[in-house]
């Protein structure tokens, strides 16, 4: 059950809700964390990057976000984490967030976007595996799982290494 979603940025009532999907998504507390500490942190953080997909009440069902990471010197976005309340997952919410998230990293004048998630997932959206780029990450993850998409046709996908947020612990 596919529909077109209604998407924003988060606002300051959205945290509850925000965090209630990624802890209903996830097997642990540890994206949700992770969102906290991303938004607490302003090295990381960047206003307007996280973005939602509201139902028909408004209230936030799926979310994405982007914060700034590294390949090696250059500037860069890290998608993670995506979630969705799992009643509404597969009705094209959060793809719907993704989309809003990269149009607004587009709109922001932002470059490149890494992503470690689901190969099966991540290419709907233009991304493709960051090898072939030669971006790589500083611990074992299969090679399918890191990927990378350019945002910007003028500025091609940087080689090197990706560096994290330091709420990401790697």
């Amino acid at each position: 059950m596919s529909r077109n979603w209604m998407t924003r940025a988060e606002n300051s009532a959205d945290i509850p809700a925000i965090r209630e999907i990624d802890l209903a998504a996830f097997p642990t507390p540890a994206e949700a964390d992770l969102v906290d500490a991303l938004r607490a942190d302003p090295a990381a953080w960047i206003e307007g990057l996280s973005l939602v997909a509201v139902d028909e009440a408004g209230r936030p069902v799926a979310h994405a976000l982007l914060t700034r990471c590294h390949i090696d010197d250059t500037p860069a976005l890290c998608l993670a984490p995506c979630a969705v309340l799992p009643e509404r997952q597969r009705t094209g919410a959060g793809s719907a967030a993704v989309r809003a998230a990269l149009a607004a990293a587009r709109a922001l004048g932002e470059r490149h976007v890494v992503v470690l998630g689901h190969p099966d997932y991540y290419p709907r959206f233009g991304f493709t595996r960051a090898r072939d780029h030669g971006i790589r990450v500083t611990i074992d993850v299969p090679d399918e799982a890191l990927m990378a998409l350019g945002l910007d046709a003028g500025h091609p996908l940087p080689s090197g290494t990706v560096h994290y947020a330091a709420p990401f612990g790697i």
